[in-house]
């Protein structure tokens, strides 16, 4: 490998402009991190905000412009190099850790030091028929470009895939004045991400605003005319209209490049608590990453890949202190947001091995919130239309302390009153 010519541009490379890509970046000029730093996004948009797409910007109410994250004064004033449109194939590294990366367009990008922030993928539909026109899906800019083209023209709208992108989608298209169904293969909403108090309180909130949804659903097809999709087809012969039919069934977090240079893989880049991976040089931030859990209490060896806006800004604070030469574990406590209609959920913490629920509920106030416990101890919690509460188990799983959860049945008491410290 000839790099001779090249080592002017050496420094940094972070391949992949997503949230994780932007903050890593931040993060190392504000550390006072000097070499080179090349921010790399294969899409041809800068840096942007990805979750308004489901919802303010599908629904017009926010312009592109506004998910932007930073103006082209910022990257010459911090000296990052914003390159866009280029999609990495190949990798060349010497044993140091230096290398140079290739694009498809044979555009070659030199490095001393490698940063992985290259996130996720829908996962594509296997069926018949999921190649036609108007089956969609939502995780970039040019996805949400693609079907806030198709809305106007459709009046049936099929969601495959009751996820936090699929319900946000359906309720974005149900306030466009669509008829909207939503097919969920499994049992329960949002399984993944909830619990069953929360999965049924999600299943009749939406109902009642008039999403049309199905549990257990079984698909045989997707049917369409001339190239187009015109319906669903059900596994027991009845047909679904739909002239537009938007797939969220999760993602494949992506690996390949992390592949070649023989990066240990297992559902994402493995890390160590520092943001590592198995070379010991590169680091994998975000989406991409499986690293350990960072929850206080979790059981040694466990791992996690978390898919969320906070852990991709704090994992990448983590790497920007590996990349100084520091070393600081994941400080935060893991938490997400859903915003569904009117319907503003927030987690705090993974609620993963909980043996106890107590569920708040104000339906006068539209309010609800269902707490995880452990052994007596909160791990986590859901709550919708109730920041006060998300806030109360924030804190207390920052400061590992706990509520407890008799006097937290009680849906009047306020949850910080009641926390005690550690």
């Amino acid at each position: 490998m000839n790099t001779t010519t090249e080592k002017s541009n050496t420094g940094l490379l972070i391949i992949g402009a997503s949230q994780a890509g932007v903050q890593l970046a931040g993060s190392l000029r504000a550390l006072g991190y000097e070499p080179p730093i090349t921010l790399l996004g294969e899409e041809d948009h800068r840096p942007y905000q990805r979750p308004a797409l489901s919802k303010d910007f599908l629904q017009g109410a926010v312009d592109s412009e506004s998910l932007i994250f930073r103006t082209a004064e910022y990257w010459e004033e911090h000296r990052i190099r914003l390159v866009k449109g280029e999609r990495i194939t190949v990798i060349d590294r010497e044993s140091d850790g230096s290398g140079v990366a290739t694009a498809a367009s044979g555009a070659r990008f030199p490095f001393d030091r490698l940063a992985l922030t290259v996130g996720a993928r829908a996962r594509h539909l296997d069926l018949e028929g999921s190649e036609l026109s108007g089956v969609v899906y939502l995780r970039n800019a040019d996805d949400a470009l693609a079907l806030k083209a198709l809305m106007p023209g459709a009046t049936d709208v099929v969601v495959i895939g009751g996820g936090f992108i699929g319900l946000e989608a359906a309720a974005s298209a149900l306030k466009m004045g669509k008829r909207v169904t939503v097919l969920e293969a499994g049992p329960r909403l949002v399984g993944r991400a909830v619990g069953p108090e929360t999965s049924e309180f999600f299943l009749d909130a939406h109902r009642r605003r008039g999403l049309d949804i199905e549990l257990d659903a079984q698909i045989a097809a997707v049917e369409g005319v001339h190239g187009a999709v015109t319906a669903v087809r059900m596994a027991d012969g009845r047909v679904i209209a739909a002239q537009i039919v938007l797939v969220g069934i999760g993602v494949i977090p992506n690996v390949e490049l992390a592949q070649s240079l023989g990066l240990l893989c297992d559902n994402g880049i493995r890390v160590d608590e520092y943001a590592l991976a198995s070379d010991g040089v590169t680091v994998a931030v975000g989406d991409c990453a499986n690293m350990p859990n960072p929850v206080p209490g979790a059981a040694a060896g466990d791992r996690i890949r978390i898919e969320s806006v906070n852990n991709a800004i704090e994992h990448a604070k983590v790497a920007a202190y590996s990349l100084t030469g520091r070393r600081s574990e994941y400080a935060g406590i893991p938490w997400f947001w859903s915003n569904q209609a009117d319907l503003k959920l927030q987690i705090a913490g993974l609620s993963t091995g909980y043996d106890h629920t107590v569920v708040r509920r104000d339906d006068a106030k539209g309010k609800f919130s269902v707490l995880y416990y452990r052994s007596g101890q909160i791990i986590a919690a859901d709550c919708v239309n109730h920041p006060l509460d998300f806030m109360a188990v924030k804190n207390a799983l920052a400061k590992r302390g706990n509520i407890p959860a008799d006097l937290a049945a009680e849906p009047a008491t306020a949850l910080k009153t009641i926390t005690t410290a550690a």
